[in-house]
Order: structure tokens, then C-alpha cells, then sequence
């Protein structure tokens, strides 16, 4: 089925002709493993009688439709993803009765099946519009209605979904401005599609305040599930559930996730001073989850690779810790209220990205939250925003595809750090007070752009026009470089900032910094001096610093007060190829890693200088969430921009440094941890695979390390990229866990292996598999990508082209955009493949999410080809 494009323009028009009061949606779960039944019955207004629309629709068979007791043929009002719906009357009612289909790729609604125990589990996934392909509505964020929910499911399911029972005592009666309606629909059909005695039972849940159909939730299975409450500082008792398929209970940790739980709570409800805003905060872990996590109202939904099967380091707590403070900040900035359209995507994520930041600084134990979010997420920012397809943080975004696309580090992290200028711009009382305004004026509702700087303006008495146009609305980031001369004592005579911006969007900004400047002492990097400056325009003096004594290292954007990319002197970088593990403060660490980071990616570090310094620098790095996520820059370095010939050396280096970390840290650390993680993926030698060989049998595990299935498994794969390991040692590997996690293993251990069968088996699974899940993709994709066996993957390049149009028409989504660039040929950088990419864009119309991935892909292979010619250079 063709399925039709949602565009702003279409969508805009309905939301001016209707208004949707309710949706009574029944889903019969009874049915199979391949369909399940769809009834939705929709209540709306018209605000021109007579006027014609439509409902969004993706079903495997519309069985009846009837609008105001009318039926009406589907074989003629539905098409495309679409039901046509004539003569509309000022109040309407329609009914679709439908078979749609599992989806097996984490959206939808999406059925697996888990290997250990053959239990069944389900859940829906709907952001940002596969509402569609469970029931019948109006797929956009602006036409809110409440929806009363029943679901017919085999006896011994539990079922969770946004509101409580119907049946179930609450600890919350309804607030006034919830529209809740007490009573289950008088027409839901549900009891008399369940015979007495076929081992099937309905459950059905309160009506939920106006929710857009996106954030509709069901989770229905044989899940484990814990309920307890939590009562906030101010009163309000919230009850509280977790649950998880019944194979991954002993892992569910539910006092860690509980104890985040109640303090988020306590802290969000405290900074909104607006209670929590539904009845219940049910969070529930699931198999095959195509996303991290969804903020489904009262039902947050996240994947079961948060839940830990062995011992991890601190690092994954504190992701944990922080994607569940950003799903709840989404109760209330994207749930409560909503954006109109997807131009506004980033009023939902930025804002749930930067409380997720400051609610694990202020209110978890995770106090260095900033650091992490500077050397993680930040850095993802900038990243995306020197991409060919950068874009403005609020974008222009006409159709849905453009919107998916945009799920992206400019969305995310980007409009988190803008928002953290902003509060330091007009003070944190006035922009959390100019946030309880919009919840206040907009809550069930929906907003816009203009509609929070409205808010934010009152509050601080502030004009924001300049700032949103010049952080908002568009483009690129800035780059700040120093300028100094000095005299003959080494002392600055003059100093200035230089703002630089991309050709493509030359907008210079406004940035309050704060300039560092460190000195050797005594063993230590110290800061003698600290500056702060507002810069504006191509070139800010900053005569404070006449007089000083030139540093071994300046750091511009000290403290991390503005977004912007930095540059460093040749001093400072020769300072950081020495001694950047001297420096004390963590926050400045990350900062200096950030921007070399940055300057490798950007060819203008060679990739083996950079690893020196990482070889040299990460001993002393005290910070294990810095260090892994320095690590993982390398990791993706050494594939996508390091010349395949010399990635070996590169991995060698690391690998050593590694292995010292694992002789030196204390027993059973993190940094222990840290460094067998870091031999798994760079063990070369004969001795380093000696080692990781031993930590797999057990002959040289060193005193308090634990080596887990996670580590066993990506030990085991180091081997089989080394040909120290094969299909035996494979099998035997999983006889010990034949859970998901390990099939997925497994599956990946194979596409490792170094000769043209495993690697055949592995692409068809990539390419052609009609049903693999987003975790088994990433899997075995970053499995089958590896630096040594360039050569052997060499016709794979070609055959990315053949096959792309086919596999990105027969995916949907989020998985057609993951498949495109998980397939990409990253290890075969050269000009052939610029001039391949550039044939198959010229060959012909393009779908722009196509378009996008290889417009980047391409800008990727180029930076890679003059970095290796920089590194020649150097060498």
C-alpha cells in the first residue's frame, strides 16, 4: 500500500475544519501473532457542515466504517493510509473496524516473543505517527482528545496503558481542569467479543485527560509488573509502577529506578510548582525497542537494555538516571502541553534534555551531570550542526518525513545548551517562572514558538525577538578562535575573540564566555586567571587581558556558558598532548576533550595525534563517564575517519593503555571495568588478545573483576574479528545465554568474522530481512563495519547502491533511516564512493530523508579522505 505523505499544509487545514472530542479505541490482541483487531470510535465537530476530511488509517483490512449511522464502503473511502469522510455533519460520529498488522521493528504496535520462555509481549510506539497503523484517527499533535482504551488479551496478560483500570481504587480523584469522564463508553463493543470461557479477558482503563494520538499507550503481555506510591513534598500521592517481561525481573533494579523516580518527582513538581499532571507514572521496559524511551502519558515506555544483566560502570546509571528525568520533564513540557506541529519539535526535547541535565545535577547523586552532558550529548550537537543538513533549532518543517528526520542532535542537544544560555541571559527565577505561566496558560492544550517567548518575556521583561532569530532560527554554529600578541616577557599586548560562521549560514551571535587561562604547577594545570566577556560580531577585544602573562593553555568558552565550537593555540594544544590528565577541574577537562574531539572530525587534528593524546591523557581522566565517552569518539574515529591501513596501530595504542587501566585500577572499579571495555573492541597483538582470551576463559581475570555477559560477548567478538574465534567457540557462547540480548550477540560475533560467507549471511540479515529489529541492526551493522577487513568489504560498497531504493521504499520510519545509515560503507572512504554517492542522488528523484542520509554520509567521506591526507602530511 502506497501510504501517504502528512504535511503541515494538509494537517493545518483539518485542524481549522475539525475539533475532536473523544476516541473509544478497543483492541482485541486475541487474534494471532500476525493481526490483531482495531475498533475506533470517534467523536469530533465540524466547523463547516458539509465540508469533507479524513481519517489516517495503515491497516492489513478495513472490515466497516460508518459515519453518523451511515456505512460506508471501504474498498471506496479507503486508500493511501486514508479514510475519506464526506458530508460532514456540525457533530460527528465515526466507526472503523479494522485488522492491522504487529510490527516487529518497535513501533506501532509491536509483538515479540522472548527466546528464554516463549512468553509474548507487546507495546505501542507512536511518535511522531504510527497512531495509524493501530487505529483510526487524526495523526497530528493538534486535534487532542481524551480516549477511553480497552483491550481484550489472554487471561494471564497484565496490561498497562495511560490511566489506571476502570475497576482499580485511585489514590488521585480528578482536578477540575481534567476533563475525565468517570464512565467507559456506553458503546464499547468489547464484552461481547469475548465468548464466556475462551480464556480471554477485558481490561479497560479510565478515559485519559486530551492527549494528542501519539501519546496514547498500551503495554500488554506476560510482563512483571511492581506498584507502590510516592507522596511529593506537596501533598500529591502518585502511584507508581515498573514493569518488565518476566525473563529480565532479577534485573529490573526496582529501588535504583524508584529512588530517580521519587526524586524526579519531588524535584519537578517543586521547580513547576504545578503537581504531577496525571492520575499514575507507570515506566515499563520492553524487548526490541526501536528508541531509548517514549514519554507516553503516565506510561513511559523504554527499552529493556537499560535494565543491566551484569555489572556496568557508573556511566549506564547515570544514562539510565537521566533518560528517566527526561521522559518525565516530558509530563509536562510535551504532554501536558503540546506542540501544534513538528517545526516545534524541539519545544518537547530540548527543554526534556536540559531538565534531564539539571534534575540529575541538582536532585541524584549523579552531581557532575553538566560534564557528561558537555562530553555527550553536546558534543552530539555540534556534531549535527556541521553537517550539510544542519538546520535551525526551530526548524522549517513542511512534511512528516522531514520531521522524523529530525529527531536529531540539534533538536536535542543543541536546543538544550541554547536553553541554558537563555536562563543565564534572564535569570533561572524568571524563565522557570515564565514556564509555570505556560503550563498555566496552555495546559491540555497547544503551543508554539511564539506562544513560550511570550510567556518568557512577560516573566523577565526582556525582549527575545533578536535572541530566537539568532539561536532559534538559524543555522550553524559559531566557532571562537583566540588572537593575541604578545611582548618580549611572553605577556599579552592585546586579545581578542574571533567569531567565525559556516559560509553556508554566516550568522555571527551574541555569546556571554568566560576566558580560562592555565599554568603548570607543581605536577597540575591551574587556573591563574579567569575573564568573563560578552563577544558580538567577527572580533571582540578583551582588554582585560592586556598585561597577562600568556598561559600554557587558554580555554575560550571556560565553564561552558555558551554553545559554540572552540579553536586552540598552538601552545594550548601542545599543552594538551602533554598534560590535559592534569587538569583538576572535570568540567574543563571535558570542555578540551569536546573541542579536540571536534577538531579531528573536522580534519583538522590527524586522527593518530588525537589517539596519542587519548593514549596519554585517559590514565589520569577520574571521570568514568568522561572516559567512555571519549572512548566511544574513538571508536567511531577509528572507523570512519582513520585510514584503514593504519587503524590497527591506532587500535594497538588504545589497546595498551587499556590494558594498563585493567593491571593498575582498583579491584573491581569502574575503571577496571573501563579497561577490559576498551580491550574488547582494540585488542591487536598477540599479547593484547592473549589477554582478553585469558579474561574470557578465566585464566587471567584480575583480582575483583567480574565479567559479565556483556563483556563476554563483545570479548568473544574481538576474537572473532581477529580470527581467534569462530562458529564453535560462538555456539558454545550462546548455550550459556540464549536470551535475545545474546542471539543479538551472537548474531553480530558472526558478521565479525573476517571471510565472505559471514559476511554474505550478515548483509542479507541487513538488507534484506523484512522484520529485524532496530537493536539487532545497530548490532550486527557495527559488527559487520570493521577497520581490518576493508579489503574483504570493498564490493559491499556497490552493493549498498543496488540495494538501498528497494530497502529504504520497504522500510518505514525511523528503521529506513536507521538501515540507510547503518549500511553505509564507512570503511570503503574514497573518492569512487563521493562519485558513487553523487550518481545515485543525480540518477533520479529522491525522497529527502534519503537524500539527507547520503548528503551527510558523503560530507563524512570527505572529511575522512583530507584527514588521511593531513595525517600523511604529519607523519
Amino acid at each position: 500500500m502506497q501510504i501517504a505523505e502528512i504535511t503541515r499544509a494538509e494537517t493545518s487545514e483539518r485542524a481549522r475544519l475539525l475539533s475532536v472530542d473523544s476516541y473509544a479505541v478497543t483492541l482485541d490482541l486475541t487474534r494471532g501473532s500476525e493481526v490483531f483487531g482495531s475498533t475506533s470510535v470517534i467523536r469530533f465537530g465540524c466547523a463547516e457542515p458539509g465540508a469533507a476530511s479524513y481519517a489516517d488509517l495503515v491497516a492489513e483490512s478495513v472490515r466497516e466504517i460508518t459515519l453518523n449511522g451511515t456505512p460506508i464502503d471501504p474498498a471506496a473511502a479507503w486508500a493511501n493510509g486514508r479514510i475519506a469522510l464526506t458530508g460532514l455533519a456540525e457533530h460527528n460520529e465515526v466507526t472503523v473496524v479494522a485488522e492491522c498488522r504487529y510490527s516487529h521493528d518497535g513501533t506501532g504496535l509491536h509483538r515479540a516473543v522472548d527466546p528464554v520462555d516463549q512468553k509474548v509481549y507487546t507495546y505501542t510506539k507512536f511518535e511522531p505517527a504510527y497512531a495509524r497503523t493501530v487505529y483510526a484517527n487524526f495523526e497530528q499533535p493538534d486535534l487532542k482528545a481524551s480516549f477511553s482504551i480497552s483491550v481484550l488479551v489472554p487471561a494471564h496478560w497484565n496490561v498497562l496503558s495511560n490511566e489506571p483500570r476502570a475497576n482499580e481504587p485511585r489514590a488521585n480523584e480528578p482536578r477540575a481542569n481534567e476533563p475525565l469522564d468517570e464512565q467507559a463508553p456506553a458503546d464499547e463493543p468489547l464484552d461481547e467479543q469475548a465468548p464466556a470461557g475462551d480464556g480471554s479477558v477485558v481490561w479497560r482503563f479510565l478515559p485519559t485527560p486530551l492527549l494528542p494520538t501519539y501519546l496514547f499507550a498500551v503495554a500488554a503481555g506476560e510482563y512483571e509488573v511492581v506498584r507502590t506510591t510516592h507522596t511529593t513534598p506537596g501533598g500529591q500521592v502518585i502511584p507508581l509502577g515498573l514493569a518488565c517481561r518476566a525473563s529480565m525481573a532479577e534485573f529490573l533494579a526496582a529501588g535504583d529506578i524508584l529512588d530517580t523516580t521519587r526524586n524526579g518527582l519531588d524535584y519537578y513538581t517543586a521547580l513547576f510548582r504545578t503537581d504531577y499532571p496525571f492520575r499514575k507514572y507507570d515506566q515499563v521496559f520492553v524487548p526490541e525497542y526501536s528508541v531509548g524511551a517514549t514519554e507516553n502519558a503516565g506510561c513511559v515506555i523504554f527499552t529493556d537494555q537499560l535494565l543491566f544483566r551484569s555489572r556496568v560502570t557508573d556511566t549506564l546509571y547515570e544514562l539510565r538516571a537521566s533518560v528517566i528525568l527526561h521522559e518525565m520533564a516530558h509530563m509536562w513540557f510535551g504532554d501536558l502541553v503540546t506542540m501544534k506541529w513538528w517545526d516545534d519539535l524541539w519545544l518537547n526535547e530540548s527543554f526534556a534534555e536540559f531538565c534531564a541535565a539539571l534534575a540529575s545535577a541538582e536532585a541524584t547523586r549523579y552531581t557532575g551531570a553538566w560534564t557528561t552532558f558537555a562530553t555527550g550529548r553536546k558534543a552530539w550537537g555540534y556534531v549535527q550542526d556541521q553537517l550539510p543538513s544542519t538546520h535551525p533549532i526551530a526548524a522549517d518543517v513542511a512534511t512528516l518525513s522531514e520531521a522524523i528526520a529530525n529527531f536529531d542532535g540539534i533538536s536535542y542537544a543543541k536546543g538544550a545548551s541554547v536553553l541554558r544560555q537563555l536562563v543565564a541571559k534572564i535569570g533561572r527565577d524568571s524563565f522557570f517562572a515564565g514556564i509555570r505561566a505556560y503550563f498555566a496558560t496552555y495546559g491540555w492544550g497547544n503551543a508554539t514558538l511564539a506562544d513560550w517567548l511570550s510567556t518568557l518575556e512577560a516573566s523577565s521583561g526582556a525582549s527575545l525577538t533578536d535572541w530566537s532569530k539568532a539561536w532559534l532560527q538559524t543555522a550553524g554554529p559559531s566557532t571562537l578562535r583566540s588572537e593575541f600578541a604578545v611582548d618580549s616577557d611572553d605577556s599579552f599586548v592585546s586579545f581578542a575573540v574571533l567569531q567565525q560562521a559556516p559560509a553556508a549560514h554566516p550568522t555571527l551571535r551574541p555569546h556571554r564566555i568566560a576566558i580560562g587561562l592555565y599554568s603548570n604547577a607543581d605536577g597540575a594545570l591551574v587556573r591563574t586567571c579567569q575573564v568573563q566577556a560578552d563577544i558580538a560580531g567577527p572580533r571582540t577585544l578583551i582588554p582585560e587581558l592586556a598585561g597577562a602573562a600568556r598561559p600554557d593553555l587558554l580555554v575560550l568558552n571556560d565553564d561552558d556558558l555558551t554553545y559554540a565550537i572552540l579553536r586552540f593555540d598552538d601552545r594550548s594544544i601542545a599543552t594538551l598532548t602533554t598534560s590535559i590528565g592534569q587538569l583538576s577541574d572535570s568540567l574543563t577537562r571535558a570542555i578540551c576533550w569536546s573541542s579536540l574531539v571536534d577538531m579531528v572530525r573536522q580534519a583538522e587534528l590527524p586522527v593518530p595525534a588525537f589517539i596519542t593524546i587519548v593514549a596519554g591523557g585517559i590514565a589520569e581522566e577520574p571521570s568514568v563517564a568522561a572516559l567512555q565517552s571519549l572512548l566511544g569518539a574513538c571508536y567511531e574515529l577509528l572507523r570512519a575517519m582513520a585510514d584503514p591501513a593504519w587503524a590497527a596501530t591506532g587500535a594497538r595504542q588504545l589497546a595498551d593503555t587499556g590494558a594498563r587501566l585493567l593491571a593498575t585500577a582498583g579491584p573491581g572499579s569502574d575503571h577496571q571495568l573501563a579497561g577490559a571495555q576498551l580491550l574488547s573492541w582494540t585488542a591487536t597483538s598477540l599479547d593484547q588478545l592473549d589477554l582478553i582470551a585469558g579474561l574470557l576463559d578465566g585464566r587471567a581475570v584480575p583480582p575483583g573483576m567480574e565479567v559479565g555477559s556483556e563483556l563476554r560477548w563483545a570479548l568473544l567478538q574481538r576474537l572473532a574479528v581477529t580470527g581467534r574465534a569462530g562458529d564453535a567457540e560462538i555456539d558454545a557462547e550462546l548455550n550459556k545465554d540464549k536470551s535475545d540480548a545474546g542471539q543479538r550477540a551472537a548474531a553480530a560475533c558472526r558478521a565479525a568474522i573476517g571471510d565472505a560467507e559471514h559476511k554474505d549471511v550478515a548483509w542479507q540479515l541487513l538488507a534484506e530481512s523484512v522484520d529485524i529489529s532496530a537493536d539487532l541492526l545497530r548490532s550486527v551493522a557495527s559488527a559487520f563495519h570493521q577497520p581490518e577487513q576493508a579489503a574483504l568489504l570493498a564490493p559491499y560498497a556497490q552493493r549498498y547502491f543496488d540495494v538501498l531504493p528497494g530497502m529504504w521504499s520497504a522500510s518505514g520510519g525511523h528503521l529506513r533511516v536507521a538501515r540507510g545509515a547503518a549500511l553505509f560503507p564507512v570503511t570503503a572512504a574514497s573518492q569512487e564512493l563521493i562519485d558513487q554517492i553523487d550518481a545515485f542522488l543525480g540518477s533520479g528523484e529522491r525522497e529527502p530523508g534519503l537524500v539527507r542520509v547520503l548528503i551527510e554520509r558523503r560530507d563524512q567521506v570527505r572529511l575522512a579522505l583530507r584527514s588521511r591526507s593531513l595525517t600523511a602530511t604529519a607523519l
